[in-house]
């Protein structure tokens, strides 16, 4: 067994591979990369995803018994996910903010209650089918921001500084020896784009800058799958202990990270709280603090929440979701909220996408950017959940990374010739855009992007007014709608500038709203 400083250093050793870890799968998760089902384990040991996830869309899928895995780790040491193995709880170990002179504001202890009602929130929401909360998910919380946020600044940084080094004489080789080394291994091959990123990055920011609160501030008070994990650990195999011969000195309770050791109570600490991070054993000058078995229960503590405060928030839970459904959003649906390939027909709402977990996987994976995480696409039932943007990028015909990555299957595993024949939306021709039709302009760069091999757009010559006032013969553009996939890709290389004069269409919908 380590010395007791010894398990201070184990646990930062096995917070750093399994962040080291965590981040390679991110990185690997691209097409041609590594196997879907192993870049998304991150979120298959994620057992409030999962139980979410299969309240929701009534099914277990076979793949999420890795969070049996979590659930067993800590119904033996309690919360060791969050002291030792979850992500951004290493992160936001790595910025220990501080104010003035390190003195922090007292935050009410009260305040732990939140995260455990955020547990009740979810899963009573996931149960009517709504898994909105699951945004606040802490795995899904670094993998959005480092999809739509920390990957795409770090891409312009290098694209930038390239740019820059390659005017210098003799480094023009090796800058690109450089780039064609981490393209595509690291950063993007091409410049991908994602609308929002500054609000992603804003709420990480955010929650990081809490800490100048409360170290751990996020874990603490806000986490919903500490909550949850915290709830099963008030049954732990092992939990921690102070013998009798404890000299009080306070060292323990300075500092543990987030702040459960009461001096007032013996200097004894709420297993719910404790992330088993060893501290307190490693500061003990009297080795007065164990992890001992016990078989019993925890008691209860003043900040859990109350009979009449889960109630209220089941009732405001089913309340948010009936005003959900009665939504604009609900009632007639955005003609622009075009789904990746299978998820409309895989989901009972296309608007809240009833299986999806908002986990990002697919929008980290889709080589051309075109899948998006929703924020006003979808209202608020929908948001974080996969939306297509042509303009930022189309649905690539060779690829089906998406499905292969959803750890749920809201996005179901199609072979790629069943993904080609999916229809996802359905392309219109603004003719008052275009510019062979309104300025009598050659063009037809939609028709020869058109990546249908029968091609879904048509060219029909016609005779047209010239600018001098005679005539022209123009090759005018036609959507064959019952062949168009909605792949996107026209819209996308549409030269327009600003909105494409070729938009993609939800399918449902027989005309442009």
């Amino acid at each position: 067994m380590p010395s007791r400083p010894g398990w201070v250093r184990s646990r930062k050793a096995v917070q750093a591979v399994a962040l080291i870890a965590f981040a390679g799968l991110f990185l690997l998760a691209r097409r041609d990369g590594l196997p879907g089902d192993l870049v998304n384990v991150p979120m298959r040991l994620d057992p409030l995803l999962t139980i979410a996830g299969t309240l929701a869309a009534r099914a277990f899928m076979i793949g999420s018994v890795l969070a049996l895995a979590t659930l067993l780790l800590t119904l033996v040491f309690g919360r060791a996910w969050c002291g030792w193995l979850c992500p951004l709880g290493t992160v936001l170990d790595m910025f220990p903010v501080k104010v003035g002179h390190g003195q922090r504001p007292a935050v009410p202890e009260g305040l732990r209650k939140v995260k455990y009602i955020l547990v009740v929130l979810i899963l009573f929401a996931a149960l009517l089918g709504n898994q909105t909360l699951l945004f606040l998910d802490p795995l899904t919380i670094l993998f959005r921001t480092l999809t739509a946020s920390v990957l795409p600044a770090l891409d312009q940084i290098a694209r930038s500084l390239g740019d820059l080094l390659s005017q210098v004489p003799g480094l023009d080789g090796p800058v690109s020896s450089v780039d064609t080394a981490i393209r595509p291994l690291i950063l993007p091959a091409e410049p991908v784009s994602y609308q929002d990123a500054l609000l992603f990055a804003s709420f990480f920011v955010a929650l990081v800058a809490l800490n100048a609160l409360a170290p751990r501030f996020w874990c603490r008070y806000l986490c919903p799958l500490g909550g949850f994990l915290g709830l099963i650990s008030r049954v732990a195999l092992f939990r921690r202990e102070v013998s009798a011969s404890c000299g009080g000195c306070g060292m323990c309770a300075e500092e543990c990270p987030t702040g459960t050791i009461d001096p007032a109570r013996n200097y004894a600490s709420d297993p719910a709280e404790c992330t088993v991070c060893m501290t307190c054993v490693q500061e003990c000058p009297l080795a007065t603090v164990t992890f001992t078995p016990s078989l019993s229960a925890a008691e209860g503590r003043p900040y859990d929440p109350g009979r009449r405060q889960v109630l209220l928030a089941l009732g405001a839970t089913a309340a948010a979701i009936a005003l959900f459904r009665v939504d604009l959003f609900a009632k007639r649906q955005s003609p622009f909220l075009v789904r990746p390939p299978g998820s409309r027909e895989s989901n009972p709402d296309a608007v809240a996408l009833t299986s999806c977990t908002r986990c990002g996987e697919c929008v980290r994976v889709c080589p051309t950017g075109a899948i998006q995480p929703a924020v006003v696409q979808a209202g608020l039932e929908g948001l974080g959940t996969p939306v297509l943007v042509p303009r930022l990028g189309y649905c690539d015909y060779a690829c089906n990374s998406c499905g292969q990555v959803c750890p749920t299957q809201a996005i179901p595993l199609l072979s790629l010739a069943d993904k080609q024949r999916q229809v996802i939306g359905k392309a219109y021709i603004d003719q008052n855009r275009c510019l062979a039709w309104s300025d009598h302009t050659p063009c037809i760069v939609c028709e020869e992007m058109c990546p249908l091999p029968d091609k879904a757009i048509k060219l029909e010559l016609q005779e047209v007014w010239s600018p001098d006032g005679g005539t022209v013969s123009l090759q005018m553009p036609h959507v064959v709608r019952d062949m168009c996939i909605g792949c996107g890709l026209c819209e996308y290389r549409c030269p327009v500038s600003g909105d494409a004069a070729i938009r993609v269409y939800v399918p449902q919908l027989a005309v442009p709203i």
